[in-house]
């Protein structure tokens, strides 16, 4: 009978055959990132395959500080390590040690490196993002002159309004020289005097885009004080010019509708706006009728005959009031001059005599004393009916009670 060996012998042996293949041990594998997954410990677990094959991968934290990119499902990548044997699960696998991006991997890091830079500097920032018009009546365009690209914007352009002008400036947007194409276009543009540009060109490659992730196309369009609308590629497709410009559009037509409002909107919209200026006129009209209607009632109410009117009404009146014054005046003088008339008749000596009492005078002067006069002098005693002459005889004082 054979040998018989453990589970744990097997995996060993195979370990160890491994170990000491050379090939194994320094290997580098390409293909399509599947199943990538970071783990809580700094670890990296992917699969990678293609059309006919997997293999497990795993990059250990350790590894990961060369790693210049983030790993994510559907990139084609080279992986360098090598493939041992993982003896608890009998599982091979292979352990990165580097990893880079198939192809245009080194377009790739060029691409996020000028990202990070610009986003630094704040080119990317919305603070200087302009708005683009609301109705642009001159729209400039930088792109090649055959394509889909700028056959789809005019065709867009003129369904949505045939009154706006569109200003092409042919530029090469692929290859050696491309991107200094480009510049010049949004510099001519700028300086023209175009209401809005459209920044951009059909699909393609990282490779053929790569015209629009160049520095000095970024700044162009950073600079340029027209607003700038980047439609470059499919809707996937994006590069550092989309995060430059003012706004983005998927695909060049969307950037037409973007640039060019609809002319039905337009003209609804002034239909609106006529309406609301003719209410606003009408409601301006009835507030100047009624302050018309408000002046003319005032100048009545101050015209001369109203006032000559109201004179004579306030003379009238004043007259009225004077008359009932002196009246009531001449009324408390009757009271009062009956008062006094009154105590006069009280105080007349001619009232006294009525009464019995007599007045005494001597020598033109009244006696009101035993001192006025003397013995045997000739006295006068005035009475209701007449005077009585008479002689005085004695003065007799009288005594204080």
């Amino acid at each position: 009978m054979a040998n018989i060996y453990t589970v744990e012998q097997v995996n060993t042996y195979i370990k160890n055959m491994f170990q000491q293949d050379f090939f194994l041990k320094k290997v580098c594998v390409k293909g399509e990132v599947s199943n990538c997954k970071y783990h809580s410990s700094g670890h990296i677990y992917f699969t990678l395959k293609d059309a006919s094959s997997v293999l497990a991968c795993v990059m250990f934290a350790g590894k990961r500080k060369g790693l210049a990119f983030r790993l994510c499902e559907g990139q084609k990548v080279n992986v360098k390590g090598s493939i041992e044997i993982y003896e608890r699960d009998g599982k091979y696998q292979l352990y990165a040690s580097e990893i880079t991006l198939d192809g245009s991997g080194e377009l790739y890091l060029r691409y996020e490196s000028l990202k990070r830079e610009l986003e630094e500097m704040g080119m990317f920032a919305q603070e200087y993002k302009q708005p683009l018009p609301y109705y642009s009546k001159k729209v400039g365009i930088v792109t090649a002159p055959t394509g889909a690209a700028v056959r789809d914007i005019i065709q867009i352009s003129s369904r949505r309004n045939p009154y706006v002008q569109l200003y092409l400036y042919p530029a090469q947007v692929q290859g050696e020289g491309s991107a200094e194409s480009v510049v010049e276009g949004i510099e001519c543009l700028d300086d023209f005097g175009v209401d809005v540009i459209i920044v951009g060109r059909g699909g393609g490659s990282i490779e053929d885009l790569w015209a629009f992730n160049e520095e000095i196309v970024a700044r162009a369009i950073f600079e340029c004080k027209t607003p700038i609308i980047s439609a470059v590629g499919h809707e996937t497709d994006v590069t550092i010019a989309d995060y430059v410009a003012d706004l983005r559009a998927p695909t060049p037509s969307a950037a037409a509708e973007l640039a060019v409002r609809e002319f039905s909107e337009i003209s609804g919209n002034l239909q609106v706006m006529r309406e609301r200026f003719l209410d606003a006129m009408e409601r301006q009209l009835e507030g100047k009728r009624q302050l018309l209607a408000q002046w003319e009632l005032h100048l009545k109410l101050f015209h001369p005959d109203n006032r000559l009117k109201e004179q004579r009404m306030f003379l009238l009146r004043q007259e009225e009031r004077l008359q009932a014054a002196i009246q009531h005046i001449m009324e408390r003088q009757r009271h009062r001059l009956q008062l006094y008339i009154e105590r006069i008749n009280g105080l007349s000596p001619a009232k006294k005599l009525n009464q019995g009492y007599a007045f005494v005078e001597h020598e033109q002067k009244a006696v009101s004393s035993i001192h006025d006069v003397k013995e045997k002098e000739i006295v006068t005693i005035h009475v209701t009916d007449g005077e009585i002459r008479a002689e005085v005889v004695e003065t007799i004082k009288r005594k204080r009670m």
